[in-house]
């Protein structure tokens, strides 16, 4: 459904929106108890059975938006319930990162094979022949598949020459490259928080709107309206996010619009990620381990350390590109906040860490940032380009292989332009994977020798950044669009930022 503006969609960014207003406006916010009123408007319902449910469950999306955990479902609890102790310019959430709303839960199947009407009762019957537990007979002259039987192999939908049975399957499990949803005793999803690693992709696959991560809007712009110098770190796949009239420049103004104070480039991190990933792999591979992982995805890099704990050794130690960037921005502005603003969930987790918390001050997605305009009545599209903010901001600096990040083979390519400069004698060779599942499938073979010698790139997510559970706009056209702004760049490779001096001092 990536790219697609559903009913899901729309509910979900007049959420943000109307959070954002809230924390703009200030006040009493008890009033939070009108806004599911607002979003989902009238006597009949539109999307469910009844426009109670509807907005009850817009209740819990406003919580969550704001980092208040889900009410119980056995006890009286108002919306605004803990509200006054978020509004706060400071991180704010408990885990679990990623929450099911249970009651706009659908209780999908988790899996089954389905005859439809397509069956034509055909003389050859193969799906009767090839299945091995003999759980499909005929009736009426249609197959039928007794589900007690089937051990859902998926033969018969292979046999099938009419393409009349289907596989159906729950889709946020089926997004699910942890293997971390199942079902609760009443068929609901539930989250097994021991494997999942918060990549978001269940909540942007789920087409009831289920699914949803906390955030941290409110707090961002209580940090703004406190006069805290905010500073956005915006990663390399925003490009085209907010539409293809909207340039970097444009975007830069947007921001500034908002009450942020400078807005930075984590492609200019990215670039400092890959000169020392690259350093990691001249001097570690083969002389200390068998290869070399990339670090910059966290969803990737927790499913590594999950899955193959052996592994753990092999993932550069170099910071994500966005830990470099926050670095480098404190350093620079002391006593500043930074907001990194990107696609990803995960990156939201991973500034929750306690090595990293003080670096990164809060997390918004690129949907959470255009809820921030809305509030605002801002129009990246059609706002003015301002010289003076273009000269007091840093971007520009960044190379292309730092804004080639966003998409699959950036981190892997960029890696090796920087380990040919250093070794031009070396053969370089590179495996990526993207989405979980391909991901483990790659450390599979890794344990069984096949990648010896070899850098391996993973993405959390199928496509790489641009595909991430906070974008806006569908992957493949954002690909596009950052592939054009990496052409701009002036800087080619990794080592011609002019920043890279300071990566030694940002450890």
């Amino acid at each position: 459904m990536r790219g697609i503006y559903s009913s899901v969609t729309d509910i979900r960014r007049k959420v943000f929106t109307e959070v954002a207003r809230l924390a703009y406006e200030g006040g009493d916010y008890s009033r939070i108890e009108e806004l599911p009123y607002k979003i989902v408007p009238g006597e009949v319902a539109t999307y469910r059975d009844s426009i109670f449910l509807e907005r009850a469950i817009v209740g819990e999306r406003l919580r969550l938006s704001i980092g208040l955990p889900l009410r119980p479902l056995d006890a009286h609890a108002p919306v605004s319930q803990d509200i006054e102790e978020s509004a706060i310019a400071e991180k704010y959430y408990d885990p679990p990162l990623v929450n099911i709303i249970k009651f706009a839960c659908n209780s999908c199947p988790e899996k089954r094979y389905y005859v439809t009407d397509g069956c034509q009762g055909c003389l050859a019957h193969p799906c009767t022949v090839v299945c091995p537990k003999n759980a499909i007979s005929i009736k009426n002259g249609k197959s039928v598949i007794d589900e007690s039987k089937c051990i859902k192999c998926g033969r018969c939908q292979d046999a099938c020459s009419y393409n009349a049975i289907i596989k159906q399957e729950r889709p946020c499990a089926a997004a699910c490259g942890m293997d971390a949803i199942s079902s609760d005793s009443l068929g609901r999803a539930t989250i097994d928080y021991d494997k999942c690693v918060s990549c978001g992709q269940c909540i942007v696959n789920c087409p009831f709107g289920a699914i949803s991560d906390k955030g941290q809007i409110f707090q961002t712009i209580h940090a703004i309206k406190n006069g805290e110098r905010v500073i956005a770190a915006i990663a390399p796949a925003y490009v085209g996010q907010f539409g293809p009239k909207v340039t970097p420049e444009k975007l830069l103004t947007a921001i500034k619009m908002l009450g942020f104070d400078s807005v930075t480039e984590v492609a200019i991190g990215a670039d400092f990620c890959t000169i020392d990933e690259a350093e990691d792999f001249v001097k570690k591979v083969p002389a200390e381990q068998p290869f070399m992982a990339t670090s910059c995805c966290p969803a990737w890099s927790v499913m590594a350390k999950k899955c193959f704990p052996e592994f753990a050794p092999y993932i550069s130690m170099a910071l994500t590109p966005m830990v470099l960037t926050a670095r480098m921005i404190k350093k620079i502005h002391k006593g500043c906040k930074v907001v990194f603003i990107g696609p990803c969930s995960a990156k939201k987790l991973e500034a929750s860490r306690r090595t990293i918390r003080s670096d990164v001050d809060f997390v918004l997605t690129f949907e959470e940032l255009m809820g921030m305009f809305a509030a605002k009545d801002i129009d990246p599209d059609t706002v003015e380009v301002d010289p003076e903010v273009l000269r007091s901001n840093p971007l520009g600096i960044a190379t292309a292989a730092g804004r080639g990040f966003a998409v699959s083979n950036g981190v892997a390519g960029a890696v090796a332009d920087v380990i040919r400069e250093l070794d031009p004698e070396r053969e370089v060779k590179i495996m990526s994977a993207q989405g979980l599942r391909d991901c483990k499938k790659m450390l599979t073979l890794a344990k069984a020798g096949r990648y010896d010698g070899y850098l391996l790139e993973g993405m959390g997510c199928p496509g790489g950044c641009v595909a991430g559970a906070g974008t806006i706009q569908a992957p493949a056209k954002t690909a596009a669009m950052v592939g054009l702004h990496a052409k701009k760049a002036e800087g080619r490779v990794a080592t011609d930022n002019p920043y890279k001096s300071l990566i030694s001092k940002l450890d």
